[in-house]
């Protein structure tokens, strides 16, 4: 409600009204929304947020100003087209191996945000053009400061895949055989820090709320973690197509919870301050790997390799901004016969404002 009294009034001429006369939040509105402009009188506990904030602010936020400035903007407005999909590889041999592949799944959104704390809606871009889609859901959050950043995914899809390869079955054309039968869970977050936080910011490539002025790259190290819940069956497949299967089995069940240790490098690359920059940022990681009961290897204690990777090309004019973001996120499981990898990739293209 004060939110909303704060806008409707926000236009108002201060002129007419003495600014010592204003309630807190109007003298905010009238302030654009400077926090820390003198003269306005917060309550205790607005007060007491608005010093957490700035302790905040200076503590997770300090840069060396000749490589990294502030937007100068507290507001964004951002129009999204996130597209993702998945794979999976099983390698038995140098050409004895299983490539599938999911279909490309598009979502469309919108996302407002104030400061650190904002707002969006998603809609699937499949079906809102008439394409039909098999079952999926899909999340993301980061956070990204001077000192840290922070994320977590989820993404569940059902169907919806391709054999690209299947071990030594040659069709005589170029393999692209639909397959439903398999399901995918996932569940993942990081948390990393920059070692060369003054003068390398990760938010000019990926949330905007910062400027790149020279470049400058920075060493990381963190903490990762991530379930997967993966169950494929190729029972039905066509039998002269399920005799090329390298293994006896025909159905496989993969369910891990992976802790690992991040190390890696961020590189910003600045082609015009304030206007072109390019971002690359790569972390490998090792750890433990738990498996479940369930899984078709039984349950076991292994050890654990994964790979995250980043990439995003930004342009800056005034207040507009545009992007394209890549995120690659792969999987190992080692078994005595064979190794498994699964993927995420996603593209995501954006355009907005700030103000």
């Amino acid at each position: 409600m004060l939110v909303s009294a704060a806008f409707a009034n926000a236009a108002e001429p201060v002129d007419s009204v003495d600014f010592d006369d204003l309630p807190w939040y109007r003298q905010l509105a009238a302030s654009k929304f400077d926090l820390n402009r003198p003269g306005i009188k917060y309550p205790k506990f607005m007060r007491f947020c608005v010093d957490v904030y700035n302790w905040g602010d200076r503590t997770f936020n300090t840069y060396d100003t000749t490589y990294v400035a502030g937007t100068g903007k507290k507001w964004k407005a951002m129009v999204r087209s996130y597209n993702w999909n998945q794979s999976y590889v099983m390698h038995f041999s140098d050409r004895n191996y299983l490539g599938i592949n999911s279909d490309i799944y598009s979502d469309l959104g919108v996302h407002l945000s104030f400061m650190a704390v904002g707002i969006g809606y998603t809609v699937d871009a499949n079906a809102l053009f008439g394409h039909s889609t098999h079952p999926r859901h899909n999340f993301n959050f980061n956070f990204v400061c001077a000192l840290f950043s922070a994320g977590i995914s989820y993404s569940k899809a059902t169907g919806g895949t391709r054999i690209k390869h299947f071990g030594d079955y040659d069709p005589g054309y170029k393999l692209n055989y639909d397959f439903n039968d398999i399901s995918q869970e996932s569940f993942t977050g990081t948390l990393y820090y920059f070692f060369n936080h003054r003068k390398y910011t990760q938010a000019a490539a990926y949330n905007f709320s910062r400027y790149q002025l020279k470049s400058a790259g920075s060493w990381l190290i963190g903490f990762g973690f991530s379930n997967q819940r993966i169950k494929m069956d190729f029972s039905g497949l066509p039998q002269d197509m399920l005799s090329y299967l390298p293994s006896l089995k025909t159905s496989y069940s993969f369910r891990y919870t992976d802790y690992d240790i991040m190390g890696g490098y961020g590189h910003n690359w600045v082609l015009r301050p304030r206007k072109w920059l390019i971002n690359l940022t790569a972390l490998p990681s090792v750890g433990y790997k738990h498996s479940y009961e369930g899984t078709t290897e039984g349950r076991k204690d292994m050890f654990s390799t994964n790979l995250r990777g980043l990439f995003s090309v930004v342009y800056n004019h005034r207040s507009l901004y545009a992007a394209m973001i890549g995120n690659f996120e792969g999987h190992f499981y080692f078994t005595d016969g064979y190794t498994f990898f699964n993927s995420t990739n996603s593209i995501s293209i954006l355009t907005g404002v700030r103000f």
